[in-house]
């Protein structure tokens, strides 16, 4: 199967998996974009602080300014993670539902920072090409995670083993996602593919030791951070049973 001129075999996904496609002109089911809106590259570039084109900075606050974060390296984490969900889901989705993987070069991915969550992410078309775990680790990993993980590091301290984990636990949610509609839907191959594919991606080097995967199940070695969000507590695969009592910057990265 290709990739349909609108991707809606990703949409009874749920929503971490739809996507929009450039051009929305008028009468398209997707409409034009809100906005001109920046590819993901200019998103990864390190900006000086107060540059007044700095869309991470922007998505970062309004994550901030949303869940009452005590500090930006909270926000900025979280952020990550749900950027990071965003990317793997498509890209896996695609993978397992169309054995096809969507041209996902960060400059042909425009993204709305002011957006709600999941983030509101528009390609630039539907091209594609083969859709093996080398593949998906190139499009997601070597273009996009890596990048952001540099920029965020370099502007909000935060740890590579904390960003090596939201990526790992971003990947393993989409896949169990995967993995559940399939049964629903009484598309098995769909979840083996999802499955087989995000348990070798996991073995990648960006990814190796950030937590341990039993099926769909995935335990990671790191902490995101949201527990220190006001009302937050641990996730699922968080390596902390409850929220630690201890300062803020003992948490595990």
């Amino acid at each position: 199967m290709d990739l349909d001129p609108d991707l809606a075999a990703l949409r009874p996904l749920g929503p971490f998996f739809a996507v929009r496609i450039l051009p929305g002109p008028a009468g398209h089911p997707a409409g034009p974009p809100p906005r001109p809106l920046p590819t993901l590259d200019r998103a990864y570039a390190i900006v000086t602080p107060d540059d007044p084109e700095d869309p991470l900075g922007f998505r970062v606050r309004k994550v901030a300014a949303a869940l009452r974060a005590p500090e930006p390296r909270v926000a900025a984490s979280v952020a990550h993670l749900g950027l990071a969900a965003r990317l793997w889901s498509i890209a896996l989705g695609c993978a397992a539902r169309c054995g096809r993987l969507p041209d996902l070069d960060p400059r042909r991915v425009h993204w709305d920072p002011d957006g709600g969550a999941p983030d509101d992410l528009w390609l630039a078309g539907v091209d594609s090409g083969p859709a093996d775990a080398a593949a998906l680790g190139e499009a997601v990993l070597g273009a996009h995670l890596q990048p952001l993980a540099a920029a965020l590091r370099a502007r909000y301290r935060l740890a590579p083993g904390l960003l090596r984990g939201n990526a790992a636990s971003a990947l393993a949610g989409a896949a169990r996602e995967i993995v559940r509609w399939a049964g629903a839907a009484g598309r098995p191959e769909t979840g083996e593919r999802a499955r087989a594919l995000a348990a070798d991606l996991l073995g990648h080097p960006s990814l190796t030791g950030a937590g341990t995967l039993g099926g769909t199940a995935f335990r990671r070695r790191s902490c995101c951070l949201y527990y220190r969000v006001p009302g937050g507590g641990v996730c699922g695969d968080c390596c902390f049973t409850s929220p630690p009592r201890s300062s803020p910057g003992a948490a595990p990265g």
